[in-house]
């Protein structure tokens, strides 16, 4: 029972359902034109309403208006065609021989595409006929009938008929032969006629896409007719001005073809140009999007360049007076390159030297071989190999000292000297001599030689003490006495005395 009277509820509310829907269709979509005819005979509510043969409605009445008009309701129950247009037309058409009616109706007339459509009917707002759309006599008619057309053969029409026709023959008799002149001469007009309308006739299918063609053209123009007509004054006033400078133009032309001969050349080079850029073009037309996709991505790089460049400015505002202050430091520093630089090419020459010779990695030797040399290692671990003085020199002191020979503090240029002659070498002897501020003057073949054979003694002397540690040097391997230094000596000359192997 619970199932049935479900049912029951379920077919009550899609019945309801439906009658709302119809009534709700039946009022919502509810298009009714009033059409005005001169005459309706036949007319009788109920008939179809036509759209190029479609029925799309009926009529819903037929009334007598105050001007003895007929007003034929039409009831457009199709949605697809209810949207009568002002230049809308209809027609009563007979349905049948035995007299039925029907209303063939045009919503709109042909228009070319894209133009834009007529306004829709105007609706009436108050009187008979309240709510629906008016469509005035001027655009209905009904055809004529064929009973009509067959009363002809009737009594009296057709004896009225043979009356108009005696009368008529009457009128053509007298004038026979002028009738005969005008039709001989109409003849070949008839001919040529036909001929055009032969021609005609073959370019048919011309004319229809010409005429097709024509609506496409004509309906932009149509919407454009005022600037069609502004470029029409526009040409007038470009035509008036080309009738104003005739003499130039006629001149231009004259001229024409020689520049047409030198431009020829000119022509060819840029086709040539073309094939050339041709692949260039077509690879950019390839990263065109890249491109567009960086210039887009420019736009935020700028917006965040932006406080940097107003940062420089800034600076730069501030620094340019620095600058300004410094060029006199900047002269004297390009002076002092420019007078270090043989110092500077020098030191490049005594690097490069180190560099290929490995002096570095010598002096570095020297440094570990003078250590393990100086140092021993037993079973205990390291020690300091060291000889221990004890003499009344083995004390510091800055004065001389009875029976001490060493006094470094007090070594003069002239010491030095003295050890760059002994040693032999000129080159030494001139850069002590230099560093002494002692005019260099040359020497000679013979000094060379005396100097570098008291080398080779004072060595031998050197080595021969080493052996016997009694033994006395020879007077010639005794190097000269240095005169005393003076007390104001520097300490470079006394750093240069120690370098270059002054006297002790």
């Amino acid at each position: 029972m619970r199932r049935v009277a479900a049912v029951l509820v379920l077919i009550v509310a899609a019945t309801a359902v439906v009658v709302i829907a119809l009534g709700t269709s039946e009022e919502g979509g509810s298009y009714k034109v009033r059409a005005i005819f001169d005459n309706a005979g036949f007319v009788i509510p109920g008939e179809d309403v036509k759209v190029a043969g479609v029925k799309v409605g009926k009529i819903d009445a037929v009334e007598l208006t105050d001007d003895f008009k007929a007003a034929v309701v039409l009831d457009i129950t199709d949605e697809g065609y209810q949207d009568f247009r002002d230049d809308a037309e209809c027609i009563v058409r007979p349905q049948s021989l035995i007299g039925e009616r029907f209303v063939e109706c045009e919503l709109t007339q042909a228009r070319p595409v894209g133009t834009e459509p007529p306004p829709k009917l105007a609706k009436i707002d108050d009187g008979p006929g309240k709510g629906q759309y008016l469509l005035p006599v001027d655009r209905t008619s009904k055809s004529v009938d064929l009973d009509l057309i067959n009363n002809i053969m009737r009594r009296p029409v057709r004896e009225r008929l043979s009356i108009i026709l005696g009368d008529l023959g009457i009128g053509v008799a007298g004038r026979g032969k002028d009738l005969n002149e005008v039709i001989r001469r109409a003849d070949p007009a008839l001919k040529e006629t036909d001929k055009v309308l032969k021609i005609l006739a073959d370019q048919n299918d011309a004319l229809v896409r010409l005429a097709v063609d024509s609506d496409r053209i004509l309906g932009p123009l149509a919407r454009e007719r005022r600037h069609v007509s502004g470029a029409i004054d526009n040409a007038g006033a470009v035509a008036r001005a080309t009738a104003e400078k005739g003499e130039a133009l006629r001149a231009d032309i004259e001229r024409l073809p020689e520049f047409l001969r030198q431009l020829t050349p000119t022509m060819v080079r840029l086709g040539a140009l073309s094939d050339e850029m041709t692949p260039v073009l077509s690879d950019l037309g390839a990263v065109a999007p890249d491109i567009n996709r960086m210039i887009i991505e420019l736009g935020p790089f700028a917006e965040a360049g932006i406080p940097a460049l107003t940062s420089l400015g800034e600076a730069a505002d501030r620094g340019t007076p620095a600058v300004r202050a410094a060029l006199p430091v900047t002269k004297d520093l390009r002076n002092l390159a420019a007078v270090a630089k043989p110092v500077g090419a020098n030191l490049r020459k005594l690097l490069e030297s180190f560099q290929k010779t490995g002096g570095i990695e010598r002096v570095m030797d020297y440094v570990f071989y003078q250590v393990a040399a100086i140092n021993g290692f037993d079973s205990f671990g390291h020690y300091l190999r060291a000889g221990l003085i004890v003499n009344q020199c083995s004390n510091y002191a800055i004065q001389a000292v009875f029976g001490c020979s060493a006094n470094f503090s007090q070594a003069s240029a002239t010491s030095a000297v003295a050890a760059a002659r002994a040693s032999g070498d000129p080159t030494l002897e001139r850069t002590a001599l230099a560093l002494s501020g002692t005019p260099v003057t040359a020497t000679k073949p013979h000094e060379k030689m005396q100097r570098a054979s008291r080398h080779r003694r004072a060595r031998k002397d050197a080595r021969t003490a080493a052996v016997q540690p009694n033994a006395t040097l020879t007077p010639q391997a005794t190097a000269t006495p240095a005169p005393a230094a003076t007390p104001q000596q520097s300490t470079t000359d006394t750093l240069l005395d120690y370098l270059f192997g002054g006297d002790e």
